[in-house]
C-alpha cells in the first residue's frame, strides 16, 4: 500500500483495448505517476508506453517498480497475474469479469486479505455518472420491478471470446445488485447463438423483479436501465448519462370541437447529473483505495458475486460451462 503523503507509482499489466484507456487516465491523474506497462506483445506494449509517456516493461521489474496496477488482459490469465501482483504487496484492479473460476477467485481474496493488498474488481458503469445520480434516487424508492437493456455489435477491433451475458450483462447485473439489498431467489433465460443474444429474469428474495437482455448480435447500440417504483418510473440511459423520472401520470378524456380525446400527463423530473468519464471517476476511486483512503467501491466480493449470478444466468440460457466452472457451482 501507497504512503499517501507521496504520489502512487502504477502499471498496467495488458494493454489491448482497454488497458491502453487505463494507460491513458493514469497518465492523465494528479499525484499518479504511470511507472510503466506491460503485455506479451512487446510491440504494443511499446507503442501505448511511448503515447503515454512511461516505459514497457518485463513483468518482474515492473511489479517491483509499481504500488498499484491494472489487470487487463483476457479473463482466463487475471487470476494468475492478480496472484503475481499480491505477492508483491501491489493493490489491484483487476477488470471485469474477475476471474474465470470462482474458486481461483475466493483463493486469491484470501491470499489478498492475508497480504493486507487491495482489490477492486473492474465494473465501470458503477462509476458511470448517471449511475452514481441513480443511488441517490433509489434510496428512496420502493422498487418493484428493474428492465436493463444492453444491445449492440462489439467495437471494432475488439475480440471478445465471452458470451453477451459475460460481457455485456454482466454490468447491468452488477448495477441491480448494488442497487438491491436483496439476495437472488430464482432465475429463468434464454438464449440464441450461443448466447450472443441472451434474455433473463430474475426474481429476488424481497419479491423485486429484474430482466436483462444483452445482444452483440443487433444493429443498433442501447444501453439503458428502468426502474419501476410504487410512486415513480426512473429512466436511465447510460450512453447520454441521463435520468428522467416520471411521477403522477394522470389520465384524462379532454374534449376538442365536440371530439373525446384520451391523454395521459405526467411530471417528468431531470436530476442533475455530474459529468466525467467513468473510467476516470473508476481509477481515481481505485487509487484512494490503495492509498487507504476508501474502501473499493467494487469490492472483490462484489465481483465474485456477480460472476456467480452471470454464470447462472449463461448456464440456464444454455451456454455449456467449461469445467472449471462446474466444478466451482
Amino acid at each position: 500500500m501507497n504512503d499517501n503523503a507521496s504520489p502512487i507509482d502504477t502499471a498496467v499489466l495488458g494493454v489491448g483495448s482497454m488497458g491502453r484507456h487505463h494507460a491513458r487516465v493514469y497518465s492523465e491523474l494528479p499525484d499518479v505517476n504511470l511507472v510503466g506497462v506491460y503485455d506479451l506483445d512487446r510491440d504494443a506494449a511499446r507503442e501505448v508506453a511511448a503515447d503515454n509517456g512511461t516505459r514497457a516493461l518485463p513483468l518482474d521489474e515492473l511489479l517491483d517498480a509499481t504500488d498499484a496496477a491494472s489487470i487487463a488482459v483476457p479473463t482466463p490469465y487475471h487470476a494468475e497475474l492478480a496472484e503475481a501482483c499480491i505477492d508483491n504487496g501491489v493493490d489491484v484492479l483487476v477488470e471485469k469479469p474477475f476471474v474465470d473460476d470462482l474458486d481461483a477467485g475466493r483463493a486469491l481474496l484470501d491470499r489478498a486479505e492475508a497480504a493486507g493488498v487491495t482489490v477492486q474488481v473492474g465494473h465501470v458503469e458503477r462509476f458511470n455518472p448517471a449511475v452514481r445520480a441513480l443511488a441517490d434516487i433509489v434510496a428512496d424508492l420502493d422498487v418493484i420491478a428493474v428492465d436493463a437493456h444492453r444491445l449492440g455489435p462489439p467495437p471494432e477491433g475488439r475480440a471478445v471470446d465471452e458470451s453477451a451475458v459475460l460481457d455485456l450483462m454482466i454490468h447491468d447485473i452488477d448495477v441491480v445488485l448494488a442497487m438491491l439489498d436483496a439476495e437472488v431467489a430464482d432465475v429463468s433465460a434464454n438464449g440464441a447463438k450461443s448466447n450472443q443474444y441472451a434474455s433473463a429474469n430474475v426474481r429476488f428474495d424481497d419479491g423485486t423483479l429484474a430482466s436483462f437482455t444483452a445482444s452483440r448480435v443487433t444493429q443498433q447500440r442501447v444501453r439503458t436501465l428502468a426502474i419501476t417504483a410504487e410512486d415513480c418510473r426512473v429512466n436511465v440511459d447510460y450512453i447520454d448519462r441521463s435520468v428522467e423520472i416520471h411521477r403522477h401520470s394522470l389520465p384524462e378524456y379532454i374534449e376538442d370541437n365536440g371530439d373525446v380525446r384520451y391523454r395521459h400527463e405526467s411530471i417528468v423530473e431531470r436530476p442533475t447529473v455530474e459529468t466525467g468519464e467513468p473510467l476516470k471517476n473508476e481509477l481515481e476511486s481505485f487509487v484512494a483505495a490503495a492509498r487507504g483512503e476508501r474502501e473499493p467501491v467494487v469490492s472483490g466480493e462484489d465481483g465474485l458475486r456477480v460472476l456467480e449470478v452471470a454464470r447462472r444466468i449463461d448456464r440456464v440460457a444454455g451456454r455449456e460451462a467449461p469445467e472449471a466452472e462446474v466444478s466451482a457451482r
